[in-house]
């Protein structure tokens, strides 16, 4: 019996789906999905077993155009990631075909194709009639070299077994790296911080999210199997601080519900989650904060 395991990197645009295609490939919420445009910071790794396979995806930040210094650590986090994989996957959104995102990151494959297969899935297909994707896939085709184009659906699902079992004979032969019943090596701590992101991104519209990040400063196991978890919300100024609260601490009794609900399920078992919010006008500028999120705060300069 020939295993074989390695790293597959999704690059893309920012909401290009690859955290929905992660989620589905692995089976499991591991990477937050929202709207909002470049909620990935951290590259959090989902694993999927597929035959005697052993498929680690590395979930990398969208590809942008960077403004700020946390944008700046997440693009370098995202080629990174990309040129430490063994396959790279490069999701373009049907209906916005080539956009000068896309085009800038064609640019960049010539840079980290030495070595290394890359592959094109084009995903929302269920968004364009058929000839459009013929032609979006000869363009793309002539743009770069790709070892093979796979068209899908992360969302519903259509066309990923497929793709997942091509990624699953191209990996390298060699011994698993993580037990199978393992799905993200993204400490514990961490995913949970990045749930109740989500939620307090989902709830707050605004520029807000972008201004803030929530850190797990303590998680206590308890004798009667449940966990107490102390999350910190930081945020740069008093004003974003009564947002996250909400009227009469409507807003973050939400987001603490909803976010305590999902890691119920997720751990299978009673979480008692505790949430404050602190200002800190500085913490995009701190580079714990950026070591928490899995970032490295050199690669902002």
């Amino acid at each position: 019996m020939t295993t074989r395991a390695g790293f597959v990197a999704l690059i893309g645009e920012p909401n290009a789906g690859k955290s929905t295609l992660l989620n589905r490939m692995v089976g499991a919420k591991v990477s937050i999905v929202t709207h909002k445009v470049q909620t990935t910071r951290a590259r959090i790794r989902g694993v999927a077993m597929e035959g005697e396979s052993q498929i680690v995806f590395v979930d990398t930040p969208g590809l942008f155009q960077p403004r700020r210094r946390l944008d700046r650590a997440m693009v370098a986090a995202a080629w990174g990631g990309a040129a430490d994989a063994d396959v790279v996957v490069l999701m373009v959104e049907a209906h916005r075909g080539i956009t000068e995102g896309v085009e800038r990151i064609l640019e960049g494959l010539e840079n980290i194709g030495e070595g290394r297969k890359i592959a094109l899935a084009i995903n929302k297909i269920d968004r364009v009639q058929s000839e459009v994707l013929l032609g979006l896939t000869k363009d793309l085709n002539e743009r770069y070299a790709f070892a093979d184009t796979f068209m899908i659906s992360a969302e519903k699902g259509y066309g990923v077994d497929h793709l997942r079992g091509w990624l699953a004979e191209q990996l390298p032969e060699g011994p698993w790296l993580y037990p199978e019943d393992q799905i993200a090596d993204l400490p514990m701590r961490m995913i949970a911080a990045e749930m109740t992101r989500e939620k307090l991104t989902l709830r707050l519209h605004q520029e807000l999210p972008y201004q803030l990040t929530v850190e797990t400063e303590n998680w206590e196991e308890r004798k009667d199997g449940s966990a107490k978890i102390d999350q910190l919300i930081y945020v740069m100024r008093d004003g974003h601080k009564g947002i996250v609260l909400g009227k009469r601490g409507e807003t973050i009794k939400a987001v603490s519900q909803a976010a305590r609900a999902e890691l119920e399920e997720f751990l299978d078992r009673k979480v008692h989650l505790f949430l404050q919010v602190k200002v800190r006008p500085n913490w995009l500028e701190e580079s714990e904060r950026y070591s928490e999120m899995g970032l490295d705060f050199k690669d902002g300069n």
